[in-house]
């Protein structure tokens, strides 16, 4: 089953990282965030990807053009009969990665569009963002899917404020404190999967996603929530990119499932 990721956004409020590489190339560890998702998804079976470029998207070929030589012990023969014998060192024989330029100021809904002919085999398929880590089972996910029969599931998971929270007594004495609470709501963590129905949802290049076809999907009672209440964090500014680097420092990576 196809894995698409969305890599193409301009990662505005990362701009100290993004400034001159892609999102997605920010590193966590090391390694770029792109490769934590990849792995994820590779414990739970899922090995082929369509990576959905724009900004930077550049970065990102050449990242997998010289992913062997870069992550392999190999021999490399000069002058006139060179080649190169790869000695296969890494996990990731066998991934499967499309690299599709989906265009610079797309939006999310006309990515997905543009490679919809990458799609065309496929019943059904994941999507998610390329910022965001989780431990999401992604067997359980499949089968909530399966079993609800609608277009679309949509994994959401409580949302922790930014903030702490002080419960106060008519004096303005702290009663409580809380340090960032998850809320009683929901909201959207990505990890979509989908039925290909949702291709005629999208129309152009400026379709958003989450916008008009997500609406559409509730209204027309097409769209299902996934709830996980595990580990999720999404790579929007330069404190989560610290924090993230923070979590991995100190062998606390929540959302590494795979093993080495």
């Amino acid at each position: 089953m196809k894995v698409v990721v969305l890599c193409g956004g301009l990662g505005t409020r990362l701009r100290e990282e993004t400034e001159f590489r892609p999102k997605p190339m920010v590193e966590i560890g090391g390694r770029p965030i792109l490769w934590h998702i990849m792995k994820m998804y590779a414990h739970y079976g899922m090995r082929e990807f369509i990576l959905c470029l724009g900004y930077r998207g550049n970065m990102i070929k050449d990242y997998f053009l010289n992913y062997e030589a870069m992550n392999s012990d190999f021999k490399i023969c000069l002058g006139r009969k060179s080649h190169i014998q790869f000695m296969g060192a890494h996990q990731e024989q066998d991934f499967a990665v499309t690299l599709a330029d989906t265009g610079l100021e797309t939006m999310t809904g006309g990515r997905l569009k543009r490679v919809a002919r990458y799609l065309e085999n496929d019943d059904t398929f994941l999507l998610t963002y390329g910022d965001g880590l989780s431990n999401v089972n992604i067997t359980c996910l499949l089968d909530f899917h399966r079993k609800h029969g609608r277009v679309a599931t949509v994994t959401s998971v409580p949302p922790v404020s930014r903030f702490g929270v002080l419960e106060t007594d008519a004096q303005g004495q702290v009663q409580r404190f809380m340090e960032k609470p998850k809320s009683n709501g929901l909201i959207s963590a990505g990890f979509f999967v989908f039925n290909r129905r949702i291709l005629d949802y999208l129309d152009g290049p400026q379709c958003i996603l989450e916008r008009e076809p997500m609406e559409r999907l509730a209204r027309e009672g097409q769209l299902m929530a996934y709830r996980h209440d595990g580990f999720f964090y999404a790579m929007d500014t330069y404190r989560e990119y610290q924090y993230l680097n923070e979590l991995w420092a100190s062998d606390r990576t929540p959302w590494k499932v795979w093993s080495e």
